[in-house]
């Protein structure tokens, strides 16, 4: 009887999780596009977020895309 009470709730655990992870990367997608095409997006990062934007230079840096950081 228990299984029957527990696989329910695993099922919405389960999808709970994978909503988070959608959001999560449709968030950083976002997030990376903006301050891909936006100098101000990336100004307003590195005064707030400044370790977001380290991480947004060291993934862009071997595709071969230099002089950004400038």
């Amino acid at each position: 009887m228990m299984a029957h009470t527990v696989e329910p709730l695993a099922k919405k655990i389960c999808k709970g999780v994978l909503v988070v992870e959608f959001v999560g990367v449709f968030g950083a997608y976002f997030l990376f596009n903006k301050m891909d095409t936006s100098q101000d997006v990336r100004q307003t990062m590195s005064k707030k977020f400044p370790f977001i934007l380290e991480v947004y230079y060291k993934s862009v840096e071997p595709s071969g895309m230099y002089g950004v950081r400038e």
